[in-house]
């Protein structure tokens, strides 16, 4: 609602700024006053506009506010217009017909044309999904959230894709520990995998200890260096057969990678992370994607062969941020990015270049399609290198308009290369409109290293975290994670709900568990190394996902009490004349302070997508719930006598519970019936 107000509030004053002095301002900069005694909403224009017109702040403040209270018919839910300090403009809202618009639910859109696609959680698929993953798979998914249209907001048409790499070394080192130290060919693979699913035992847990051996046994101590080169070379001899294809290697890499694949589509859908599209590398791979990108970057001027220096014989580009080099500059250009190796191999880079082409719908090339696994909303496909196996059904998954890659921040390098190859390419709208959406890591609290049953040095718990690592044992898998959470969260709605059935029972400890996992990943700024501890994030105190399903939870319980139902108590609000004398008082205030943090939620939506940082909304909803708690301690609402005054208490906590309830909505999380 609050949102509504400021675009008619800044639209008014565009008008005023045009007719009185000629000036267009593109940016308005509206900002919120320290205290509501001041007001609900301050601008600072006047101090932008002094130099322009030569004149004191505060004398254009008062010519401004003489303009706009002129116009206050035209300002919806303006009530007044005042010079403050130096030059400051602070709006008071009026503050009934807000409640009574809010209470209608009445709020502005957000939304636009076009079609956007969200990469997200893109794991190597040879092993189970570990804690890192998970920030990855949140963060994007969340964004799909925000994007995504609903009962809300307009929203974007939106495309969720996960990239699988199923050609990379990791995949080999999984194909190597079953061909060389399982001692399995083809047929053995498909046996042992078959024997795991059906035996209930997890395929990729079952790899994530098989690549932990691989890895040790490329550098076993004691072994002698030709044998050390010789496992070295069967590593690679199985890289390069995955990337010809066609062979039994590929064959069985094929049959780890799907079998390990589906086991991350469970455990992300376990948080509520689902997706559109599955793009696997070996079909960017069989069907010539890069072939058909490298002659485009030809015919560009993008891509050229190296002739001497270190990359000779190397195709390369540009390296995004060197500035070109001057006419007195001789030979080759050393910090070039290499797209094409030597002996022909490409890298990551260049595939990622061809991948993002077609993304783009700027590649002469296509995926054929067939489905992988159903949600119960839609369909996930997978891509697929055979043009029998194609389902004409399928939806269009390219020709984005904008792309949004969340993609760890170590990464910088190979994204902004591959944001330059297409501005080289002079596709400049598409470079302009490719987002990397880059976090960093996730690592543990000590006391969460050694709830996990590690054991850590005494050095390692004096510090602040602990890198979470695989080669040192100390991984952390996500499914192992989610069922402690779990587990801790159903040992206290055992105790405080024992009535309850168990079945009902998990389901809410469920809930908890994914609400406190969640809303700690989503907690701190994207590019903030996150320490996860199991008791910071499942605490009911402070800032956590539990603390604000409590206070819906509280909040319900009212409605329970009182036989009054949310819509009820919203539908029943009292007249403008009624309201407006009672939200004038000083204890009307302190009502009116929760109306008016929970009208912000379409404003905050819109900044969390502008800039791409769901930690806003995190922010948001904590301070709804903290607004909402201390409205609940100060005001006996089921004990209020006061007809008139108990129906806009009922109101406050409906309005209160309704906008957190939809603020965790597009965070991922639930609210429990009870906690």
């Amino acid at each position: 609602m609050l949102r509504t107000i400021q675009q008619t509030l800044l639209a008014r004053i565009a008008l005023i700024l045009k007719a009185r002095y000629d000036l267009t301002v593109p940016q308005l900069a509206v900002e919120q006053p320290p205290s509501v005694a001041l007001g609900e909403l301050a601008l600072p224009l006047a101090f932008e506009m002094a130099k322009r017109l030569r004149k004191a702040p505060r004398v254009i403040a008062a010519e401004l506010q003489q303009a706009l209270t002129e116009d206050l018919p035209n300002l919806t839910g303006i009530a007044s217009v005042e010079v403050a300090g130096a030059g400051y403009l602070n709006f008071r809202l009026d503050r009934a017909a807000t409640v009574l618009a809010l209470a209608r639910d009445e709020h502005a859109d957000l939304g636009g044309s076009g079609f956007r696609l969200i990469e997200h959680t893109s794991i190597n698929p040879n092993k189970a999904a570990h804690i890192g993953h998970l920030r990855n798979a949140i963060l994007g998914d969340t964004f799909a959230r925000l994007l995504r249209p609903d009962d809300y907001k307009t929203g974007w048409q939106i495309g969720v894709q996960n990239y699988i790499d199923n050609t990379g070394v990791q995949v080999a080192d999984v194909v190597v520990g079953f061909t060389h130290l399982l001692g399995l060919d083809l047929d053995g693979v498909r046996e042992t995998v078959d024997e795991i699913w059906e035996t209930n035992r997890l395929i990729d847990f079952f790899c994530w200890d098989l690549y932990a051996r691989v890895s040790q046994w490329y550098v076993e101590p004691g072994i002698a260096a030709e044998e050390l080169a010789a496992r070295k070379q069967i590593r690679l001899d199985t890289l390069h057969a995955l990337e010809a294809g066609d062979n039994d290697t590929a064959k069985i890499a094929g049959i780890l990678s799907t079998s390990v694949l589906r086991r991350h589509i469970e455990t992300m859908q376990r948080l509520g992370i689902e997706y559109d599209f599955l793009p696997r590398e070996s079909e960017i791979l069989s069907l010539h994607f890069w072939d058909a990108a490298r002659a485009l970057m030809i015919e560009k001027g993008v891509l050229y062969q190296e002739t001497e220096g270190r990359n000779k014989g190397c195709w390369v580009m540009k390296r995004a941020g060197t500035e070109a080099a001057d006419a007195s500059q001789t030979g080759p250009d050393e910090e070039a990015k290499v797209i094409v190796r030597s002996n022909g191999t490409v890298t990551y880079v260049g595939k990622d270049i061809a991948y993002h082409l077609w993304k783009f719908g700027l590649l002469p090339r296509d995926f054929y399609y067939e489905k992988f696994h159903v949600y119960e909303s839609h369909t996930c496909w997978v891509s697929t290198g055979d043009a029998a196996d194609n389902d004409p059904a399928h939806p269009v998954f390219a020709k984005a308009d904008a792309i949004y890659n969340v993609i760890d921040s170590s990464q910088s390098d190979p994204q902004n290369n591959v944001i330059a190859a297409l501005g080289g390419m002079g596709y400049t709208e598409a470079a302009d409109r490719y987002t990397h959406f880059s976090y960093e890591k996730v690592a543990l609290t000590p006391r969460c290293a050694m709830d996990l049953g590690y054991t850590i040095s005494e050095e390692d718990k004096a510090r602040p975290f602990i890198e979470v690592s695989g080669r040192k044992g100390l991984g952390v898998k996500a499914d192992d994670l989610i069922d402690k959470l779990t587990a801790a969260a159903q040992a206290e709605v055992d105790t405080r709900h024992p009535e309850l059935e168990q079945p009902e029972r998990l389901r809410i400890a469920q809930q908890i568990a994914v609400g406190a996992l969640r809303y700690f990943m989503l907690r701190f700024n994207r590019n903030t190394i996150i320490a996860f501890d199991f008791k910071d994030a499942l605490s009911f105190e402070g800032e956590t996902g539990p603390y604000v399903q409590y206070a819906i939870v509280r909040a319900a319980n009212i409605f329970r009490k009182s036989g009054v139902s949310e819509a009820e108590a919203l539908a029943g609000l009292p007249s403008a004349e009624a309201l407006t004398p009672l939200l004038a008082t000083e204890d009307g205030t302190s009502l009116w302070e929760t109306w008016l943090v929970a009208s912000r939620l379409t404003t905050v939506l819109d900044q969390t997508i502008s800039s791409a940082e769901p930690s806003l909304l995190t922010k948001y909803v904590f301070q709804l719930a903290q607004q909402f708690n201390n409205f609940y301690h100060r005001h006996h609402i089921l004990n209020e006598q006061d007809e008139t005054r108990r129906a806009l208490l009922l109101a406050t906590a409906a309005v209160a519970r309704r906008e957190m309830v939809r603020a965790l909505g597009y965070l991922g999380i639930e609210a429990p019936a009870v906690m």
